[in-house]
């Protein structure tokens, strides 16, 4: 069933519950109506009744008996009784009455009471005249109430059937409209294919959940293109980064193999070999160690690291690679309880990420001063790195987290674009974020954020760490 009929048959269902509710509450509270103006009318009856009884006079016995009968409406199978107490517990019973005795137990306790049988009420009320007390007991037949709620229930009746069928109608108009703008979008979606991400659903105005719906498939759009692109920029880039050192080796080979030359050009030739399998060789690892991240950043954590130690880690590395670096590391914020400066990660892949980020400061700012400064809290790790090298200008921070992409004034320096990258899925994977804020030949500062994780709340292997 589809969502359309589900929506029609929720509001037929709700609909006829509602109006069957209605109708039964109505026609109570109307039986209950005509039941007290008939007990009022025979209760007036029974003060005539009594009246008449009690009258001594001829004269005022004959003016009852006219109001009686003219002054009233007539009832239909109208009954009188008058019956003397003798005691609390004892009176004159008459024997055309076959009321049970529950009622003349409430008329003497309570002075007043009523009884119905087959649409036929009884009044029986106490009155007293000089001492002694009487009941009065006055019935009669409610054919006016009976007429009145038979005509009730069929106006509830045939109106109940067509407000029914009327909520047919309007849940077909209500499910028309709710399912329509979803309809519509469905339809949009299935037009945009590999080929035309660039389409976008037509914007709605309205701030309900349609246009949410609407906005998020937009935005769902945006990021898939996004994808999209930086994946075929990725596999062009790639592709030339990786052609360009296998052409080169192969151009060198084929020449020194076309005669004998000279020792001297043999070593040359070896050289120039050398650097681009070298070139090939690091291109490669950092696509590996790219892919090695995962897709979406995602890698098992599998350690228990202290971030100042890894970051001189760090720092001993570049001073094998940069003898001449002039990083310093800065830990005058560093708490003085070891335990906040403990991290869930993968190590060598963290190393790796913090290792790229500083190498670019010392390789962008010719070597000259990098400053990083670790600061931590029970909320967070801080690692921050400034370099006085020829910063990023505005329109190229977007894109640094693209593979292969580098900067008009970067050009100028050895690299593939790859490191930041790499960096940038590394720690996202350990739920930490990086922040650039550069300006251009001033310098630039990395800001790298890792929310706390309770160690002891996370499935991982601790490795030996001092705390």
């Amino acid at each position: 069933m589809d969502i359309r009929k589900k929506i029609t048959f929720t509001y037929v269902a709700l609909s006829t519950f509602s109006t069957l509710l209605l109708s039964i509450i109505v026609f109570v509270l109307f039986r209950e109506n005509n039941r007290y103006h008939f007990l009022k009318r025979l209760e007036d009856r029974a003060k005539i009744v009594a009246s008449i009884h009690f009258q001594h006079d001829p004269e005022k016995s004959k003016y009852y008996s006219n109001l009686k009968k003219n002054g009233l409406e007539e009832l239909i199978e109208e009954e009188e009784y008058v019956l003397k107490i003798n005691s609390a517990n004892s009176f004159d019973y008459n024997t055309n009455l076959n009321l049970p005795n529950k009622f003349y137990s409430n008329i003497l306790s309570t002075g007043k009471d009523y009884f119905e049988v087959n649409s036929k009420y009884y009044l029986g009320q106490v009155f007293t005249e000089s001492h002694q007390k009487y009941i009065v007991i006055v019935g009669a037949r409610d054919r006016r109430g009976k007429t009145t709620s038979i005509y009730i229930i069929k106006i509830l009746l045939f109106g109940g059937i067509g407000f029914i069928l009327l909520a047919f109608f309007l849940g077909r108009f209500l499910a028309k409209r709710v399912i329509n703008p979803v309809a519509r979008i469905t339809k949009e979606v299935n037009r945009i294919s590999a080929s035309n991400l660039h389409n976008r659903l037509p914007e709605v105005k309205n701030s309900d959940e349609i246009s949410d719906l609407t906005e998020t498939f937009n935005d769902m759009l945006d990021r898939l293109e996004t994808s999209f692109e930086i994946q075929a920029n990725f596999i062009n880039n790639a592709s030339h980064e990786l052609k360009t050192p296998i052409t080169t080796i192969i151009a060198e080979s084929e020449i020194m193999l076309l005669k004998e030359r000279e020792v001297s050009e043999y070593v040359e030739s070896l050289q120039n070999i050398y650097s681009q399998a070298s070139r090939l060789g690091n291109l490669t690892e950092s696509l590996l160690k790219l892919t090695q991240t995962g897709y979406d950043g995602n890698k098992q954590v599998l350690d228990i690291a202290r971030i100042d130690e890894l970051l001189l880690d760090v720092k001993s590395d570049l001073d094998k690679i940069y003898p001449d670096n002039r990083v310093s590391i800065k830990m005058n914020f560093a708490p003085k309880d070891s335990n906040l400066l403990l991290i869930p990660c993968n190590k060598p892949l963290l190393e790796l990420a913090i290792n790229n980020i500083i190498t670019n400061g010392v390789k962008y700012s010719d070597n000259n001063e990098v400053f990083v400064t670790l600061s931590a809290n029970q909320d967070a790790i801080k690692i921050s790195i400034n370099d006085i090298g020829i910063g990023i200008p505005p329109e190229d921070i977007p894109h640094l987290y693209e593979p292969f992409f580098r900067g008009k004034i970067a050009a100028k320096y050895i690299g593939y674009g790859l490191g930041l990258p790499l960096a940038s899925k590394i720690i996202r994977m350990h739920d930490g974020e990086i922040q650039v804020q550069s300006e251009q030949n001033k310098g630039t500062i990395v800001t790298i954020i890792f929310k706390k994780i309770n160690p002891k709340k996370t499935n991982i292997k601790k490795s030996n760490v001092e705390s």
